[in-house]
């Protein structure tokens, strides 16, 4: 579905906060690496933000990505907050800056960085609590960098659905990214995000459906959204992960494929590290996940009931 957007997302993208070095460090030939094999997955859609690495993110995509091999990228970036590097150069802090000159300084930074004229997404990013700035000079700012054309398409990109259902309903708002909040542990999106989405013709992308690493294997070290695993979701990521066995499906492929089931939802896209990362998540988005296990999933809670396909359908 395109809705508003003027372009089709991919199905599949890849979030580089890992290239940024969420967590732990990636290094550069792992970077490189990562992205050949995005390349060689036919994967085009990138989702970066100037915050992943304080800009080590962009950075990478921006050197790294024609020498991979990929020749025409779909690539988001984020704006309302800037690098303030120290004296000696170093990462120092990230401020918000809602203003439109904020706001232009933050894209040509990035533009800088990504090596480009314009990207085709610009997202808000973690706007939940400057409602009265994103009204006064933040959205407007966004709405003349997309007439001028720096910009194809805009929205905010967010954790938390509610706040950002609110903006969907006063804004015209051509995608919106949403994280962590619809995945087979999480349904928080379906409530007003989706729904609206759905009304409105806004694109969605959806990230997080490991919520941070748990549904990519749930073990008591894993993280979920962005901390030491709780004993609770850990049993019931379990629990999903031996329903999914039972019809022969990795608990990550069906994490991936997920959210795609409702028509709202334009495109996944999955925080990569490594090349085999790559490989794996690209081979769980085409594996064949029948109607019985959504149907299973959803008697037991992990998927609305809504969203199970008709019997004798196959989703990819």
């Amino acid at each position: 579905m395109t809705g508003r957007l003027s372009f089709e997302l991919p199905r599949l993208g890849i979030g580089t906060a890992p290239l940024g070095g969420l967590f732990e460090e990636v290094t550069e030939a792992d970077a490189a690496a990562t992205l050949k094999a995005a390349a060689r997955e036919g994967i085009t859609y990138f989702d970066t933000a100037p915050r992943y690495g304080h800009g080590q993110a962009e950075d990478r995509l921006g050197r790294l990505l024609a020498p991979a091999g990929v020749t025409a990228p779909l690539i988001s970036t984020k704006t309302g907050w800037l690098l303030r590097p120290r004296p000696d150069g170093t990462p120092g802090e990230v401020v918000p800056d809602w203003t439109e000159a904020g706001i232009r300084r933050s894209l040509e930074s990035s533009l800088d960085r990504l090596g480009r004229s314009s990207v085709d997404i610009l997202y808000l990013h973690d706007a939940d609590d400057f409602p009265d700035e994103v009204r006064r000079t933040a959205y407007p700012a966004l709405r003349r960098l997309r007439d001028e054309g720096l910009v194809r398409a805009i929205g905010f990109g967010m954790n938390h659905s509610a706040p950002l259902a609110a903006y969907v309903a006063e804004f015209d708002v051509d995608v919106v990214l949403i994280a962590g909040r619809f995945s087979l542990l999480d349904h928080d999106a379906l409530g007003a995000l989706l729904p609206l989405c759905a009304r409105t013709g806004t694109s969605v992308v959806v990230g997080g459906v490991f919520n941070t690493g748990l549904l990519a294997g749930p073990s008591p070290g894993a993280m979920f959204n962005y901390r030491p695993v709780p004993e609770r979701e850990l049993l019931r990521a379990r629990r999903c992960r031996r329903l999914c066995a039972e019809f022969d499906v990795p608990l990550s492929a069906a994490a991936i494929q997920f959210p795609s089931l409702h028509p709202a939802v334009g495109s996944v896209i999955v925080g990569c590290r490594s090349a085999a990362e790559v490989t794996a998540n690209a081979a769980g988005a085409r594996c064949a996940v029948p109607p019985e296990l959504w149907q299973r999933l959803a008697e037991e809670g992990f998927v609305p009931q809504e969203l199970v396909p008709a019997p004798g359908l196959a989703e990819h």
